[in-house]
């Protein structure tokens, strides 16, 4: 058939096509549960929800990352420690822990680590999850896929986020989250 129309392209009917050479009849079947399963896997990473769970979990894990390094870089800063007596000296209180073991300060060390840790990583994710999920819905709404979503979305997660700082706050927050998207996706 290929032979008297020389410019078409083959058409067959699903499942019928020709296999690749060397796969047998056999695999036929498990080629096209292959590639059932990997349809589903698509159509569920590119789904809302998983979308703003991803991202909320990054941000978690970006922000803790960030706060694990910012505590390491101040463990042994002298300035930070000779503020810290100053302040006891003015307060009139002895320093923070002075009569503690090296033991007893390790453990209160990883334990604000921790804590920092925690603190920092729930505020990234919350705007990870926050952000991510506002711009799958305005690009689901839209059908769209271009730089009107991120600055869209920047700017409805950048005033949630300053909501509560009031209404000239949330629209400044607003403009410079969708301003600092948009460059970003430029």
């Amino acid at each position: 058939m290929a032979h008297l129309r020389p410019l078409m392209a083959p058409v067959y009917v699903p499942g019928t096509e020709p296999l690749p050479p060397g796969v047998t009849e056999d695999d036929r079947a498990e080629m096209a549960k292959i590639a059932k399963w990997n349809k589903i896997a698509n159509m569920t990473m590119e789904s809302c929800p998983v979308k703003c769970a991803m991202s909320g979990a990054a941000g978690f894990g970006l922000g803790a990352f960030f706060s694990l390094m910012s505590t390491s870089f101040a463990v042994d800063d002298p300035l930070r420690r000779t503020t810290l007596a100053a302040n006891g000296l003015a307060t009139g209180a002895a320093g923070a822990g002075a009569d503690m073991t090296t033991m007893q300060s390790t453990k209160e060390f990883f334990k604000q680590t921790g804590k920092s840790m925690y603190r920092s990583g729930k505020g990234f994710g919350k705007v990870g999850a926050l952000y991510s999920g506002i711009e799958c819905c305005i690009e689901a709404y839209r059908a769209k896929n271009d730089l009107v979503n991120p600055v869209a979305a920047g700017f409805a997660a950048g005033a949630i986020l300053a909501r509560n700082s009031g209404p000239k706050a949330a629209i400044g927050g607003g403009v410079a989250f969708a301003a600092f998207s948009g460059a970003i996706d430029m």
